[in-house]
């Protein structure tokens, strides 16, 4: 990947239905290499695909938190398939240092997000955890 690789990627993760031309226009370029550039970055997998983010607005009333766990990690395998059957569950990394997985949760009020919080620190394998609820959004950037 190169500069201009990184160029479309920045403005398409800004706004993915800027067209064609403008991008080229933006980026000096004639509108079929931005295009062509585009179409490998999709085929090699660079872009996964594109979404819709939701704003601030459209997410108020849902209580979104970080969940740092320390696992037994002979256990892994059967507690991130655990975690992928919640819903409330929207993303799993794993992690360096103190704590081996790092979750995103999103739940409607803070007695469902208390439920959720114990039944994945009841998961067979979770030996201690750590959540953090998220207030306000000060930074979003996607990459």
């Amino acid at each position: 990947m190169d500069e201009l690789d990184k160029k479309l990627i920045v403005a398409l993760a800004a706004n993915a239905r800027i067209p064609i031309s403008t991008l080229a226009a933006d980026l000096g370029l004639a509108r079929t290499t931005v295009q062509a550039r585009i179409d490998r970055l999709e085929r090699n997998g660079t872009i996964a695909g594109y979404t819709v983010r939701l704003s601030e607005i459209t997410t108020t009333g849902r209580i979104r938190a970080t969940v740092l766990l320390q696992i037994d990690p002979q256990k892994q395998t059967s507690i991130i398939g655990r975690l992928k059957a919640n819903h409330y569950v929207k993303e799993t990394f794993t992690a360096s240092g103190r704590f081996d997985l790092v979750l995103q949760i999103v739940a409607g009020t803070t007695a469902e997000l208390d439920t959720i919080l114990d039944q994945i620190g009841a998961l067979d394998g979770v030996k201690s955890s750590e959540s953090l609820i998220r207030l306000t959004t000060k930074i979003d950037r996607e990459i």
